[in-house]
C-alpha cells in the first residue's frame, strides 16, 4: 500500500511540476510580446527573431534538471579524433592556395567591451601593440595574405548592440585597405527575474535602468544570428565554403595553411565540417573547456556543466590534458543546413548574476564550441601553444607589448632570441588592472627576453632601460627581493613601495 501511495505522490508531482513549466513558459511568452507592444516596426521585427531564439532556450532551461552530463559516461576522445598539429602539416599546403582561400571566411567574436581592462567601447579598439589595436592587426593579417596570394579572404565581425556603433564608426578607417569588411549583430536577450521568472526589461529601449536588463547570450549564438542576418547565404553564394572563427582577443589565432589544406584535401563525403583547436593545458588553464567523447560523440566540456564533485577531476592536467583555444573551423553549408533542420543541440550555460540595484538575475548563454557534436566527421587538432595568445588582463598585455614578441604584417611571432619555448608566468597587482593605471607605471616596458616568473604587488613603477632577469637562468625557485635592493639592479627604477618577485 505505501508504494501505491509513493507512486501517485510521484505521479502528482510530476504533473504539478509540469503545469509549473508551462505557467512559467505562457507568462515568458506574454511579457515577450508586451515588450515587443513597445518597439517600431522595423526594430520588432528584428528582435522577434531574437525572441524566437531566447524561447527555445528558455524552454529547454525548464525542461532540463541536474548537470547536463552524466559523469560515468565521460570517456577520453579516440585518439584519432584528435591529430597532432604536426602531422596536419606533413601535408603541406595547399596545391593551390589562393583557390583554397578564396574559399575562406574570417569571423572574429566582437561582441565584448574592455571594462575588465578599465577601458569603455569594444574591446578590440584597445592598443596592444605600437599603437595598433585588436581590430588594427586583424585587419593587416588578413590584407597582408590577400596580397601575398592574390586572394579575397573577406573579415567578418560578430558584433553586439554594445560594440556594433562604435566598430562601424572605426571600419571607415580600413576603405582603402585589401579586405572586404562585413558585420552582423547577435542577439539581444533579456536578463531573466530569478525569484518571478520573467523578464526585468520594461520595454525595448536601451537607456537608463534599462539599459542593464539585456545582455548578448555568448558566443553560441553566431549560428542562429548569422543565419537570420543574411550574411550566411551571401557567403555561400560567393562560393565560401569555410569560416575560421577566433576571439578578436587572441593575437595567435591567425589563418594556418596547413589546417586549410587538411580541409580542402579530404573528398567531398568526408568532408571535416568542424575543427577545434586545442592545445596542451598548463595550471594556468585548468578552467578551460576540453573535448571528451560523449554517447559516441565528441564534446566539448565546460567547466559549468561539471558536477561539482567532479571539479577537482576536470582541473587535472593528467587526466584531461587538452583545452579548447576557441578557434574553430567551420563548413558554412554545414551550419545552414543544422539552421533549417534546428537540429544544432547547445548546452546551456546559466549565467547568475546581480543588477547594481541589488537584483539577483540570470543570463541564459551557450557556447560556439558545444556545436562540435553537430557536425560531421568533427575533430580536434592539438596545436602548438602560440596559436593561443589572448589578452584578458594586463599581465597578457604587458606579454604582447615586450620584446618577447615581434611583430609583422599583424602577426605576433615569439623572439628568435627567446631560449625557451614558453612565454613567463606574469601575475601584476591591482595597480596595474587599468591599462591607463598599467601604461603610467612603465617608462618603457622592460627587456624580458630572460624572464621565466614575475609577480608584482603593490605601488611599483618601472623605469627607462630595465631589465627582468635572472644571472642564473637554471634556478626554478622563486627569488623575492626587497625593493630597495632591486633598484640597485635596475636603472632609473621610482616609486619604491611594493614588492617584485621573479625567477
Amino acid at each position: 500500500m505505501s508504494l501505491l501511495v509513493a507512486d501517485l505522490t510521484r505521479g502528482a508531482m510530476t504533473e504539478f511540476q509540469e503545469k509549473l513549466r508551462q505557467q512559467h513558459e505562457e507568462s515568458m511568452h506574454r511579457e515577450l510580446e508586451a515588450l515587443l507592444a513597445t518597439a517600431d516596426k522595423a526594430e520588432a521585427e528584428i528582435s522577434r527573431k531574437d525572441f524566437d531564439g531566447f524561447k527555445k532556450l528558455f524552454h529547454r532551461f525548464l525542461q532540463v534538471k541536474g548537470p547536463s552530463v552524466d559523469w560515468a559516461k565521460i570517456n577520453r576522445p579516440p585518439e584519432d579524433s584528435i591529430q597532432p598539429y604536426e602531422k596536419i602539416r606533413t601535408k603541406g599546403h595547399p596545391d593551390n592556395i589562393t583557390t583554397s582561400l578564396n574559399k575562406l571566411a574570417v569571423v572574429k567574436l566582437n561582441g565584448g567591451l574592455g571594462t575588465s581592462m578599465g577601458c569603455k567601447g569594444p574591446k578590440s579598439l584597445i592598443s596592444v601593440r605600437n599603437e595598433n589595436t585588436f581590430l588594427d592587426l586583424t585587419v593587416q593579417q588578413i590584407e597582408h595574405l590577400n596580397k601575398t596570394f592574390n586572394a579575397n579572404v573577406p573579415l567578418v565581425l560578430m558584433n553586439s548592440f554594445n560594440t556594433d556603433e562604435d566598430t562601424k564608426k572605426i571600419l571607415q578607417k580600413y576603405k582603402h585597405h585589401q579586405v572586404t569588411i562585413h558585420t552582423f549583430n547577435q542577439s539581444r536577450y533579456p536578463r531573466v527575474n530569478k525569484e518571478s521568472l520573467l523578464p526585468v526589461a520594461k520595454n525595448m529601449g536601451m537607456s537608463g535602468n534599462n539599459a542593464e536588463a539585456w545582455y548578448p547570450p555568448g558566443h553560441g549564438d553566431i549560428y542562429a544570428s548569422f543565419y537570420n542576418s543574411g550574411l550566411l547565404d551571401k557567403l555561400i553564394a560567393e562560393g565560401k565554403e569555410y569560416i575560421f572563427v577566433s576571439n578578436i582577443d587572441n593575437l595567435g589565432a591567425t589563418v594556418d595553411l596547413f589546417i586549410l589544406q587538411h580541409l580542402m584535401s579530404r573528398p567531398a563525403d568526408k568532408r571535416c565540417e568542424f575543427i577545434m583547436e586545442v592545445t596542451d593545458k598548463t595550471r594556468a588553464d585548468v578552467k578551460g573547456g576540453t573535448l571528451i567523447q560523449y554517447e559516441d560523440h565528441l564534446r566539448l566540456l565546460e567547466i559549468a556543466q561539471v558536477p561539482k564533485a567532479h571539479v577537482d577531476e576536470f582541473k587535472s592536467v593528467t587526466k584531461f590534458k587538452i583545452f579548447n583555444t576557441n578557434n574553430l573551423w567551420i563548413s558554412l553549408p554545414a551550419i545552414k543546413r543544422l539552421q533549417e533542420k534546428n537540429s544544432m543541440d547547445l548546452e546551456i550555460i546559466v549565467n547568475p548574476k546581480t543588477l547594481d540595484g541589488g537584483l539577483n538575475i540570470f543570463q541564459l548563454e551557450t557556447a560556439v564550441g558545444a556545436a562540435i557534436k553537430s557536425f560531421k566527421n568533427a575533430m580536434g587538432v592539438n596545436v602548438p601553444r602560440s596559436r593561443f595568445l589572448p589578452v584578458k588582463t594586463s599581465s597578457d598585455l604587458l606579454l604582447v607589448m615586450s620584446n618577447l614578441y615581434s611583430l609583422e604584417a599583424g602577426s605576433l611571432t615569439m623572439s628568435k632570441k627567446r631560449e625557451f619555448p614558453t612565454t613567463p608566468h606574469v601575475k601584476l597587482g591591482s595597480s596595474f588592472t587599468k591599462v591607463q593605471e598599467f601604461l603610467a607605471r612603465f617608462e618603457n616596458i622592460p627587456d624580458m627576453l630572460e624572464l621565466d616568473h614575475l609577480t608584482v604587488s603593490g605601488d611599483v613603477t618601472f623605469g627607462k632601460n630595465v631589465s627582468l632577469k635572472v644571472n642564473d637562468m637554471s634556478s626554478r625557485w622563486p627569488l623575492t627581493f626587497d625593493i630597495s635592493q632591486l633598484l640597485k639592479k635596475m636603472h632609473n627604477c621610482s616609486k619604491v613601495r611594493g614588492h617584485l618577485f621573479f625567477h
